[in-house]
């Protein structure tokens, strides 16, 4: 059984924060928050595919 990399596991449960807030904020009907939402899950994502990528090239 493998070890369970809990770094990663938090950043991917906080992207996933991030999209289900913007469900949250298209129901407040807040423009401002789906964007920042949508920008801040994307940007998340990016960070945690860059740190995947470096560690498969140690």
């Amino acid at each position: 059984m493998s070890k369970i990399n809990f770094p990663m596991l938090l950043l991917a449960a906080l992207v996933i924060t991030m999209f289900l807030a913007v469900g949250v904020a298209i129901a407040f009907r807040n423009i401002w928050l789906i964007l920042l939402f949508i920008i801040l899950g994307f940007l998340i994502m990016g960070y945690g595919l860059s740190l995947k990528r470096k560690r498969k090239y140690r």
